[in-house]
This record gives structure tokens, sequence and C-alpha cells, in this order.
């Protein structure tokens, strides 16, 4: 018989990647997993902010940034202010790093709706390439004679299924977050 719980695993690692995604697509809000992607030079390596620091959200448009070894702010700062996507300007006063999220342009808002968009495409497209290696499997199974062909077509209705489920997911969380993105 033919095993689905991989391809599940598969379903829900795609949406969870999406989940991860859209959270770093700024909202005008701040939130400490802003700077996910930020990466410091620190120690003679590259690694990723919150190796490095603490990052909290004290206020509603602020980020503060507690590094573990204070030898480390220039570079924090530096990261910060070099990744052009996140647009932020970050200040330190030799304990900390203060990142002020500054409010949203409505042109600003609408790349921000664009670029969710695109995720959540890029998420489509990865359901549609798991469904596809699912029923590449289901068809492989059914030329060894380890599948009917009945058996066949039920995988195939039944991924069919699973990929509408997922993609109506994906528009929810695409709406949800393109509607925290326009509210002012």
């Amino acid at each position: 018989m033919f095993d689905t719980t991989l391809y599940d695993e598969k379903f829900a690692h795609a949406l969870a990647h999406l989940d991860e995604e859209l959270k770093k697509i700024r909202t005008g809000r701040a939130h400490a997993s802003q700077l996910d992607g930020v990466v410091v030079e620190a120690y003679g390596a590259k690694m990723p902010l919150n190796q490095v620091a603490n990052v909290t959200a004290p206020e509603a448009q602020l980020l503060v940034i507690t590094p573990f070894d204070p030898s480390n702010i220039a570079a924090i700062t530096t990261a910060i202010r070099e990744n052009q996507a996140l647009g932020f300007n970050p200040s330190d006063d030799g304990r900390v790093v203060r990142v002020p999220v500054p409010a949203l342009t409505e042109e600003r808002r609408k790349a921000l709706v664009k670029q969710a968009h695109e995720k959540a495409e890029e998420a489509r497209i990865a359901l549609r390439t798991i469904r596809q290696d699912a029923i590449k499997e289901a068809r492989r199974l059914k030329d060894a004679k380890e599948l009917s062909e009945d058996d066949t077509k039920r995988i195939e209705t039944a991924f069919d299924d699973e990929i509408g489920k997922h993609n109506a997911a994906v528009d929810d969380k695409l709406k949800a977050k393109e509607q925290d993105i326009l509210t002012i």
C-alpha cells in the first residue's frame, strides 16, 4: 500500500515555512523575529543575531538588542544597517542597540503586500512539487505492479483534495498577513 505520511509531513513543513517567511515581513509593529535573517560577524565567524544577542520588543515601535558580549555592539549595529531589506537605522549607547521601527508608508505597505504574495506563491509551488512527487511515486509503484490502477487513481484524487485544502490554508494565511500589513 502507498504510505502518505511522508508527503503529509512535507505539506505541513511547507506551510510552516510559509508562516516563518510571513513573520519576517514587517507590519509596522516591532517584532523580535524581524531580525531573524540578520547575520553578525562575531568571534571571527558569521553568526545569526539570536546567537550573539537577546532581541526584545518593549514598545510597539522599538526593538532593543542586548548583546551577550558588549564588544559585539558595533558588529550588530553594522549588520542591521547593512541589511537593506529591513530599512532600519539602529543606534547604540554602549550597552544596548535600539532599533526604531518607522511607520510604514502606503507605498511601502503595497510593496510588503506584494512580497507576501510572492511568499505565498512560493508555498503553492512547493505544495505542487510535493504533490507531483507523490503522484510520480504512485505511478512508479503501479508500473512495478505493486499498486492497482484504481489505487493509483484514488491516491491522485486524495492528493488533489489535499492540495485544495493546503492552498486554502495558504490563502487564509496570506489574507491575514495582508490585513495585518494594510491596517494602520
